[in-house]
């Protein structure tokens, strides 16, 4: 070959490396493709506590310094929002002042206090809208991938059985939902290990919609005290593969509960602190620790994924 053809396919290789590398550069998604299997995704961060404002304590203004800290994270309230009957007194002088300030970003449930007024009225007076529909109190809203259910456990108020207004609504509402990850949230918890309540039973056909629809998560207050489960089934037995676990986080700044004899598939407990539950909602799972006010270190994080 002469020096002249040399140079010229010397020349068009150099085009080709050069033309080569402006297309990687337009069309960065490709190094998607790239990623390793397993590598963290961001996702929805996500607060979460019942049991929380008394004018006579200051567990509910540590509790919202740890909220106020990631002023994006969406809050959940998981009932007895304020104390001690959930009036309008106790919402304009015990609750507003220390996490009323989370009213743009608060998706409450009521608690079993905020029906010693009658048909929680004051609590429906207070978050309004936010709060679903008067005296129902549940609503279902999208969080990043995820779905989320809000419940109302005063059973005796709005009825919880089969056949119920409320656990038809959830069912519907469920065989509606496309998400692969779903998240619901009410005041009393199905199962728990806490020595003032426990368990409560009337929320049992509730708990059933949970498990047939494939729902990873429950969050629940009403014990003051931290309490996560494995995966329950139907009588509260660990089902690693259908059931739905449990968090009960009643630590938002009433007084404390003791723990009782441990539930199966308890996994972790903690009492005597106030605190808050922070999750990440992932497309494809969720990770959690629980933040105690006045700890360096939070506790008992761990991950999980959808089914």
């Amino acid at each position: 070959m002469s020096p002249g053809g040399r140079a010229a396919v010397v020349v068009a290789a150099v085009l080709v490396v050069a033309v080569s590398a402006v297309i990687w550069i337009l069309r960065p998604w490709e190094a998607e493709e790239t990623t390793p299997p397993g590598t963290p995704q961001a996702g929805a961060t996500v607060f979460a506590v019942g049991d929380i404002a008394r004018c006579d304590d200051e567990g509910d203004e540590e509790t919202a310094e740890i909220v106020e800290a990631v002023p994006d994270a969406t809050v959940l309230g998981l009932g007895d929002m304020a104390y001690n009957n959930g009036s309008a007194d106790d919402f304009a002088e015990c609750y507003d002042p220390s996490w009323g300030r989370f009213n743009s970003r608060m998706r409450p449930v009521p608690g079993n206090h905020e029906y010693r007024a009658e048909g929680a009225g004051p609590y429906f007076d207070y978050f309004g809208e936010t709060a679903g529909e008067r005296g129902k109190g549940w609503y279902s809203f999208d969080l990043g991938e995820w779905h989320v259910v809000a419940l109302n456990s005063n059973c005796d108020d709005v009825g919880c059985d089969e056949g119920s207004e409320q656990e038809q609504w959830l069912r519907a509402d469920l065989e509606a939902n496309d998400a692969r990850c779903t998240l619901a949230f009410w005041h009393a918890p199905r199962f728990s290990s806490g020595a003032e309540h426990g368990g409560t039973r009337s929320v049992e056909d509730l708990w059933q919609a949970l498990l047939d629809h494939d729902v990873e998560l429950l969050l629940s207050g009403h014990e003051h005290l931290y309490e996560r489960t494995a995966p329950l089934d139907a009588d509260g037995e660990v089902d690693e593969a259908n059931g739905v676990r449990q968090f009960v986080v009643g630590t938002g700044g009433g007084n404390f509960y003791p723990l009782g004899e441990r539930i199966a598939g308890s996994e972790a407990a903690i009492v005597d602190v106030n605190g808050v539950l922070r999750m990440t909602l992932r497309p494809d799972g969720y990770d959690w620790e629980f933040v105690a006010v006045q700890q360096a270190t939070p506790a008992d994080p761990g991950s999980g994924q959808c089914r």
